[in-house]
């Protein structure tokens, strides 16, 4: 109890100074100290107050420069992908290349990572204005397979300052080893009957159904009456691409024969064989021809007439090796030799008299076959029109003329060649020597009866025509 009292004590003598003062008092006391202490606290807090504002200030002022530079290259794809493609092969992409900031960019260099890729264009350095873009190409030729990525950089300065910018994308591509070739050709190939002594060749067509060229070194036959023809080895044959070969049957016997063709290449089927099969026969037909003469009639000189014939096999078929003509104004047409004329069948060939000169004419066609020959006459006659000239002229006003005379060239310059035998006091002249297609120049002179001769008249020209 003393403790308390004492503590109770302490308090009342520590008060009674608050405890005497209006309330009203006690207010006005309480906002004075509160307004010294805030102009304290102003005045004190002054300084960091004006470092902070402009602190504010130069991060605004970064921020609106790290503004403008982030304006500087873009790329239209940030990943470029080849795909894939085939070992050996070149596949080319594109990418546009944009100048996002509001001053010229001049792009000096453009580097690419990762095997096979390849900057191919456009040359460097090239400016791009504010907005401004190019299209940048790039090639992809893998040199083996499997996946392969790399990068594209983009460099260059922007503006007068020489800023430094770039761009960059990732590449991504697949080599893939392209399909094998693959040789493919027919398994067999029949040739048919053909005459003993005669020949007949087939075409065999070889083609590359892999995906990759191959190179065929050789084309060999075994077994006899066959051959084969129709390419130079090495010889390349590309992916999707044909060739042709040309297998010949010519038997020296009756009977069938057999033989294989061999085909080497480097192919996913090394060795491709085709089986090759004829018979050998004898003719045992005849030969005939039809109609036995022909007659052209006449026939102008320059120009030409035809007409048809045919060669028929009686009794067995007949192998006809060659047909002839002993004059060359009667030649023979339509027949590509040997052939082979079936028993019962006929074939047809043209005759053409061309002549060259006026007058009749004939001819001997002759036909050798395995089983015969057979001949078959032929005539006609060279025509000519014959043209003239009509020449007239003015009487000479000198005294005493005896006649005329009447000289002739081919040639405007001469010379002259007199057609007249005898002075023509008529002055009129028809010239009958002329010849078709050629061109005339005439001129006269005048003779008195003296026997005078004066110099050439005034030219004329005369053409004869064709016929």
């Amino acid at each position: 109890m003393k403790s308390l009292r004492a503590i109770r004590g302490l308090t009342a003598r520590t008060q009674p100074q608050l405890l005497h003062i209006p309330h009203r008092a006690r207010e006005r006391v309480r906002r004075k100290e509160r307004y010294r202490l805030m102009r304290r606290l102003t005045f004190r807090w002054r300084p960091a107050y004006l470092c902070l504002i402009f602190l504010c200030q130069i991060l605004v002022s970064f921020s609106l420069l790290a503004g403008v530079a982030s304006g500087q290259l873009s790329l239209s794809s940030s990943t470029i992908k080849f795909g894939s493609v085939d070992v050996g092969s070149k596949v080319t992409k594109s990418v546009s290349v944009t100048n996002t900031a509001t001053v010229k960019i001049t792009i000096s260099k453009a580097s690419v990572s990762g095997a096979g890729f390849a900057f191919t264009g456009p040359g460097l350095p090239f400016t791009l204005a504010p907005s401004g873009s190019a299209k940048l190409s790039l090639a992809f030729d893998p040199t083996q397979s499997g996946k392969v990525t790399g990068s594209l950089s983009v460099s260059g300065t922007k503006g007068t300052r020489k800023t430094s910018v770039s761009a960059s994308a990732s590449l991504a591509g697949t080599g893939v080893t392209p399909a094998a070739g693959f040789l493919s050709a027919p398994s067999s190939v029949n040739l048919g009957s053909v005459l003993v002594g005669s020949k007949k060749s087939q075409t065999v067509t070889l083609s590359n159904t892999g995906g990759s060229s191959l190179i065929i070194s050789s084309a060999k036959v075994s077994g006899s009456g066959f051959s084969v023809s129709g390419l130079t080895y090495p010889f390349t044959l590309n992916a999707g691409s044909t060739a042709a070969l040309t297998v010949s049957f010519a038997p020296t016997a009756t009977g069938t024969d057999n033989a294989t063709l061999s085909l080497s290449s480097n192919a996913s089927d090394p060795s491709a064989n085709v089986a090759l099969s004829g018979t050998g026969t004898v003719a045992g037909g005849t030969l005939g021809v039809s109609p036995g003469s022909l007659s052209f009639g006449n026939v102008e000189v320059g120009s030409t007439a035809s007409k048809n014939a045919n060669l028929t096999a009686s009794g067995g078929s007949v192998v006809l090796s060659s047909a002839s003509s002993n004059n060359a104004e009667f030649k023979l047409g339509g027949l590509t030799l040997p052939i082979t004329i079936a028993s019962g069948q006929s074939l047809s060939f043209t005759v053409t008299f061309a002549p060259t000169a006026a007058g009749a004419a004939s001819a001997t066609l002759s036909f050798v076959s395995s089983s015969g020959n057979a001949s078959e006459s032929a005539s006609g006659t060279g025509a000519t029109i014959q043209h003239t000239v009509d020449l007239s002229w003015d009487a000479s006003s000198s005294p005493s003329i005896s006649g005329y005379n009447v000289y002739r060239a081919t040639n405007s310059a001469g010379p002259y060649t007199k057609i007249t035998s005898n002075l023509d006091p008529s002055m009129t002249l028809i010239d009958g020597s002329v010849q078709s297609g050629q061109t005339y120049y005439y001129v006269a002179t005048a003779v008195n009866s003296a026997g005078k001769e004066s110099g050439y008249s005034n030219q004329v020209k005369a053409v004869v025509p064709i016929p």
